[in-house]
This record gives C-alpha cells, structure tokens and sequence, in this order.
C-alpha cells in the first residue's frame, strides 16, 4: 500500500497494537480516541499462545511477562474433577498461558507506541464518514472538526461507531448476562489443595463459579459468576454499575452449596475490587470492510466471540496484526481483494473457535447431572491449529492464494 496516514479510531487493547504491528510494516498511522486516556477498565485478561507470540513479534511479550501470571490448564470441577482445558504449554506452543491486568497490557503497549512516535490524539470523539473515494476518506469528530486518511480502521469495540458506516441499524444484541466478579486476596481462600487453578466450578443450581489467580506471584484472584439480567437503559446500567453492594450479595448467593474454597474466598470483598461486564453480540457480518476498502472494522467491532475458550482478545490481536501485514502488500488497486481475503481467513479462524466453544460446552454443561468424568468426552483438545500458526506465512499464502505476492 502507498505509504499514507492509516487512522485508527480507539486507543484500547486492539488500537494500540494495530499501531505497532502497522509500525512495524513501514505504515504511518495516528490513533483517535475519545475519552482523555486510554480505557484500562475491566479487571485481568488472558492471552493464549496464539496472541502471545504477536505481541512478541511487535517487541512487547518480554515487557508483560513479568507483569502477569503464568499457567498453562484451566480445571472444571462439579463436586469432583470434570475437565481440563489447555490455554497454553511452553514446550508445545513456545509459550504458556499469560493472566494480566488490562492496565498493564495497556501501559506496556501504550509506552511503546510513543517511544515510536506514533501520534496519539486524545478526546477525538470520531461521529461520522463524510467522504470516501478510491484513494481515501474524510469523517468528522464530535467537536466539528474533520480529518483525513488514506485508511479509517474502527477498533472501537462491540458499539463501535464506525460499524454505523457500514451497518447503519444494526445494534449489539444484549445477551441477558453481567459477569460480576471481583479480587481477593489468595491467603483468603481455604481448601485449595484439591484444585488446580485456573478453576470453575460448575453447581446445577447456582451456576458457574470462577477463581483465577493472578497479578505475578499469584496473590490476588479474580472470582466472578454470571447474572441473568434484563436490558437497562443508560441510567439503569450506570445506577447498576455504581451501586456495587448487589455485587457482593449476588456472589455470596448460594456460596454454601459450593465447596470450601468458594467459601472462603465471599468471606471478605473489598468494593473498590468488583468489576460488572454486561455481554453484548453482533451477528455474524457480511463484511468488514466499505465499498472502497477505506473504512474496516475489526475486533469486537466486527465479531463477537463469547468468552467460553477465552478468545475474544486473542482473536483481536490475530485482526490486527494480520490486517497489518496484508495492507503491507497490497498496492492500491488490489486492497479491495487483499482485504476480501483477510475477512475470509478470518471469519474461517473465528468460526472455529465458535465450534471450539460449542465443543467445550456440551463438555462442560452434560446433559445427564449426574455424568462421572468417565461418562464425559475427555479426550484432549487438538489446538495447535490456534496456538501455534505462524502468522506471517498465514497471512502470505492467502495473498498468494489469488495471486498477490
């Protein structure tokens, strides 16, 4: 692609990194973003292998290591062992699993990106497109003002905005479901020894019951349940988001039918340690991309992937990087097909993660209550195909699949 300004409207997770990975392929970029600072919200993460070794690639895995928690299985238990799941393996996938606070992440890539120059524009509410031709686009920010790019990329999660441009009436669905979680400290919990953590433990009538450990030596875990809830306008959700007493009774309801650990770990929740996380989808999507292939969309933004194998992230990173380096090769007249061919190696990946955790649900959801371990499909995941692609060869036979090298 000619070497012109690549505007990217969202400084999170998947904005910062799109900056780099565009850095790293020669491409001048400069982020908007709407609040006065990046959005470091909403508690700790997980990054699988696959996610793992972009950010190495874009100079940042060494730079986070240090800052989070390893593992490698996530366990499921009901009132014995149900299932093992892996999420990282240093001897398989050159990486294990990796548990950080979203601050971290954000710090890490945010020094980054301006040690690079990259120019970051803060309190940019991007509102509209105005123009888009063959060559490039025009749009307009909440104060009036408007700019222009040879490329808009929308990295601004499930309500993104420049999605509008594509899909003027489509909304996020509300699922009916808030993760409501919160940290403690691990000296809290009692009657570990019998579980592996990251643990769930599943109770037919209460639900599903997390603990993960995190921050570098493990001190802290996360424990969170999923609530049923009905869709609430702008002030009901703020009321519901400020008023965070519910939380601690809605995840000590039923605590006595759990075991021990669960227990313990409701004894004592700090307030200034509960994070609310309303789920949100978007249907499956045409495209990705506007008719002239200026204005794209990725991420949240264009796929919705519910947290079951644990990655929504991961498939962001897997967006930008690869959008990176197809628009390294593709000259203008062919980035309507070099980006047709991204949204489709995409769409196949992220479908089948999909089935993954259609998979990994009607494992961990049996039919029959009273399923022994014996009774369950155990057999272990093939997930080298998620973990373990290398992502510049992926990203060069898709080109080269229809002719662009």
């Amino acid at each position: 692609m000619a070497a012109n300004n690549v505007a990217i409207i969202g400084a999170g997770l998947s904005g910062l990194a799109l900056a780099l990975a565009l850095h790293k392929q020669s491409i001048p970029c400069t982020i908007y973003e709407a609040r006065s600072a990046s959005l470091d919200i909403g508690g700790a993460i997980m990054l699988s292998p696959n996610a793992l070794r972009i950010l190495d690639a874009l100079d940042i895995y060494d730079k986070i290591k240090p800052r989070g928690f390893e593992f490698t299985n996530l366990y499921f238990y009901t009132d014995k062992p149900l299932d093992t799941y892996e999420f990282g393996d240093r001897e398989k996938y050159q990486y294990d699993a990796l548990r950080i606070h979203r601050y971290e992440l954000i710090d890490v890539l945010l020094t980054a990106v301006k040690e690079k120059g990259i120019p970051i524009e803060y309190g940019k509410k991007f509102t509209r497109i105005l123009t888009e031709s063959e060559t490039e686009v025009t749009w307009e920010f909440e104060d009036g003002q408007t700019a222009q790019a040879a490329c808009l990329v929308g990295a601004d999660g499930i309500h993104s905005r420049v999605r509008k441009y594509l899909y003027p009436d489509l909304e996020p669905r509300f699922t009916n479901a808030v993760g409501v979680t919160a940290a403690v400290p691990t000296s809290q919990l009692t009657g570990t020894e019998a579980y592996g953590m990251p643990v769930t433990i599943m109770n037919p009538e209460h639900g599903a019951f997390v603990i993960a450990k995190q921050l570098p030596d493990g001190s802290e875990v996360l424990i969170g349940k999923q609530k049923r809830a009905a869709e609430l306008d702008r002030e009901g959700w703020n009321k519901l988001l400020n008023d965070k007493q519910w939380c601690i009774e809605f995840l000590r309801e039923g605590a006595e039918s759990f075991p021990e650990i669960v227990q313990s770990s409701v004894s004592n929740i700090p307030l200034n340690k509960i994070n609310l996380w309303p789920f949100h989808m978007v249907p499956k999507l045409d495209t990705w991309a506007s008719k002239h292939s200026r204005v794209v969309i990725l991420g949240d933004a264009a796929h919705a992937i519910p947290p079951t194998a644990g990655q929504g992230i991961n498939q962001a990173f897997e967006d930008v990087y690869i959008y990176a380096l197809i628009l390294s090769k593709c000259q203008q007249h062919n980035l309507e097909q070099g980006l047709k061919v991204w949204q489709k190696g995409r769409q196949e990946r992220v479908d089948r993660v999909l089935d993954l955790n259609a998979q990994i649900d009607a494992r961990r959801m049996p039919k029959n209550p009273q399923a022994t371990p014996s009774d369950l499909d155990t057999k272990s995941f093939d997930l080298a195909w998620l973990y373990s692609p290398n992502f510049d060869e992926m990203a060069e036979s898709w080109l080269a699949g229809v002719g662009i090298v």
